[in-house]
């Protein structure tokens, strides 16, 4: 039995002060004895996977070695050559002091640890020059004050006339009186002797006579038990012992051992040597070394001795090849580190992020666009123009809806577009604001039904032009007339694009979906098309439309200017197109951002306008600036002109004028016309139901004319 803990506590202590200091990258040297090598294997067991050795050196255990100064010189350069800032001696007094003049022949300064062989060794302390090789720590058995010890050493003195042997073998053995008598005073004594070292002895009579006061049943006053009894009786006796003494508890383990534990001790220095203070515990209860608080400020001025870096907060670490080093990795998107050197990333919690390398986790903001922002505001204002635009169209036609401009423009189909086109500048507004179910329905199906109805009534107007100037076979003519049907038309057209939205909404439609990208504190609310299949259709059917117009205006581009809007009907149509050919790569690229409602929303626009400007705007400038030129005869003088020059190139030229266009302009213009250039030009009026009327030119009259 002892009244210390087992030397297998040692090594653990060893590593947990390391450890506390957070070095993990320390030097060994050890010396080349059962002592040595038995702690030094102790030691790498204890450390494996929390401690690594940069070097280990042996030196022979005997000083009268021949080599030994060799060793102690290789030893010296490793430590000289190392990263390491903290090395580990495991060798008796006198090796240590041979190293410790190495150091400092060339002004070395290490963190030392020091092995329980030379941790107190007093005599160390006085070394010349101690305080240049750097800080020293070590372990010691719980050191303490006895009361009234100090007294009793300076006061031990022999009685007068009388002898004590012991203390003067001591004094000669210690200090070698015989030979300088003059250093054996009565202090030397208490001097030599270290006092807190005695303290153990001090546990251990406790530990005794808490023993022998168990065993022989004693009370304040008296013991009730039998004094004769065997060691053995003692020994069990003090195995059950749990006393307090000074203030801590003391009692044995299963393997007769205290298990208090370390103090932790630093050599301070002070003038030129070094004095041995206690600055902590190493509790084996607790299993770590606790530092008191007074000496807090060690951790600060320390040197760090690690095989890598210190992690800072929001990096981990990678381990490499060797188990203590590694490098420093940022945490990724989505995770985070608040502390130094962690081995693993925190993942952020439901909704909130972190960047590449974040220290914290933030709440992810919802981005869309805001009635605040500066595109909405562009967009609104946009809108707001075009559909004052169309307001003041709608006035202007209604006001001058009997002049020839509006009656050519077919004042019907004009209101029909005008209000498509209200339709389509309203759907703008609904790609701001926050997304929701209903709105990410409304803003596609307000705008394909709105733009849809807008391009049918362009349909009817080119499929008119076309039936009125460019169908040459009467009977063909007469066959198309029958699908002239303008209101059944716009119904079947805008109808069939309810229809693919009906389907559309079934089976998958829009719906506020939320998007982030991967990265950053933003997540993108926008509405999904849901059926990407049922958002194409939509346009392509539009685009279908549009180039139907397109082909239909394009083959009646030589048709009397008067008589059709093929030119505006190709321009506005080609916009269409173009702005929406363009607006499938950009809507792709902006697919997972709230700037894909811009992109939409834009090419609406930009269609809206094409249409405006093409188709409104100029009849808008003729009806209030140009109407002197808005006549009968002015109009009929130029349709003049162009027969005139169509009967000049042609042998037979045959005129077949729709009655749909009659209907319309026979009120403002002569059936017959007095100009001698038309006077074998017939024209027949039809009755309701629309009879064709037919002017055959022949090329005889035509020529007897010109001879005239």
């Amino acid at each position: 039995m002892r009244v210390i803990p087992s030397d297998v506590y040692q090594a653990q202590a060893l590593v947990k002060l390391m450890s506390h200091f957070s070095w993990n990258w320390v030097g060994v040297v050890y010396g080349d004895d059962d002592y040595g090598r038995g702690a030094y294997q102790s030691f790498m067991e204890e450390s494996q996977g929390k401690i690594c050795a940069d070097f280990e050196k042996v030196v022979p255990h005997y000083l009268d070695q021949v080599d030994v100064d060799k060793y102690i010189q290789e030893a010296a350069n490793a430590i000289r050559s190392s990263s390491a800032n903290v090395t580990l001696l495991i060798l008796k007094p006198q090796l240590v002091e041979k190293l410790f003049k190495e150091m400092i022949k060339t002004n070395t300064s290490r963190v030392w640890i020091a092995s329980d062989a030379w941790s107190m060794f007093r005599p160390l302390t006085q070394m010349k020059d101690i305080n240049k090789v750097g800080p020293i720590f070590g372990f010691s058995f719980s050191l303490g004050n006895i009361p009234g010890f100090e007294d009793y050493l300076r006061n031990l003195r022999p009685t007068p006339g009388g002898k004590n042997d012991f203390i003067e073998e001591y004094q000669q053995l210690r200090l070698n009186c015989s030979l300088w008598p003059s250093n054996c005073t009565t202090d030397d004594v208490l001097y030599a002797v270290e006092l807190r070292e005695a303290y153990r002895e001090r546990v251990a009579i406790y530990a005794i006579a808490h023993g022998l006061r168990e065993l022989l049943k004693c009370n304040d006053t008296t013991c009730s038990s039998e004094t004769n009894f065997p060691p053995w009786q003692l020994v069990a006796s003090m195995r059950r012992v749990n006393f307090t003494l000074d203030g801590n508890s003391y009692f044995f383990n299963e393997n007769g051992d205290f298990t208090d534990g370390y103090d932790v001790i630093m050599w301070k220095e002070n003038n030129e040597e070094r004095m041995i203070e206690p600055v902590g515990k190493f509790l084996i209860k607790k299993g770590d070394v606790e530092i008191f608080s007074e000496y807090h400020w060690i951790n600060e001025t320390l040197l760090s001795s690690s095989c890598s870096q210190f992690c800072q907060p929001g990096t981990v670490k990678k381990q490499s090849n060797i188990t203590c080093c590694y490098r420093c990795v940022p945490c990724d998107v989505g995770y985070y580190t608040n502390a130094s050197d962690q081995s693993e990333c925190l993942k952020c919690p439901d909704g909130q992020s972190s960047l590449k390398g974040a220290i914290q986790c933030e709440i992810v903001k919802e981005q869309y666009l805001f009635w605040t922002d500066g595109y909405p505001i562009t967009l609104l204002a946009a809108t707001a123009i075009g559909l004052l635009l169309v307001l003041v169209s709608s006035i202007l036609f209604c006001v001058h809806r009997n002049t020839m401009v509006i009656k050519k423009a077919d004042g019907t189909m004009s209101g029909f577009m005008l209000l498509g086109l209200t339709a389509s500048f309203i759907s703008v507004i609904m790609f701001i604001g926050r997304p929701n179910e209903h709105l990410c329905r409304a803003q596609q199906a307000v705008y394909s039904l709105g733009f849809t109805l807008c391009v049918s009534c362009i349909l009817v107007k080119a499929f008119r032009t076309f039936l009125a100037f460019l169908v040459f076979n009467p009977q063909k003519q007469h066959e198309l007339k029958k699908l002239y049907k303008p209101l059944i038309i716009l119904v079947l057209l805008t109808g069939a694009q309810a229809i693919i939205l009906l389907f559309w909404l079934i089976l998958k439609s829009p719906y506020p979906d939320t998007l982030w990208p991967g990265s950053g504190l933003i997540k993108y609310v926008i509405c999904n098309e849901g059926s990407i299949a049922g958002f194409g259709a939509m346009h392509g059917y539009i685009a279908l439309l549009a180039f139907i117009c397109f082909f239909l205006a394009f083959k009646g581009r030589k048709v009397p200017q008067d008589f059709n809007e093929t030119g505006v009907i190709i321009f506005s149509m080609l916009i269409h197109l173009f702005v929406w050919l363009c607006f499938i790569p950009i809507y792709i690229d902006r697919n997972r951002t709230e700037q894909r409602h811009i992109v939409q929303a834009s090419a609406i626009l930009a269609s809206n306008y094409g249409i405006m400007f093409c188709h409104f705007l100029p009849k808008c400038y003729v009806v209030l600036w140009e109407l002197s030129e808005n006549s009968r005869a002015i109009i009929l003088g130029r349709l003049t002109r162009r027969i005139r020059d169509e009967m000049v190139s042609a042998d037979i030229a045959v005129v077949t004028v729709s009655s749909i266009i009659c209907e319309e302009v026979s009120a403002e213009i002569s059936p017959v016309s007095k100009d001698p250039a038309l006077k074998s030009v017939e024209l027949f009026h039809a009755e309701r139901g629309g009879a064709e009327q037919t002017v055959t030119h022949r090329v005889q009259t035509r020529r007897r004319h010109i001879t005239k």
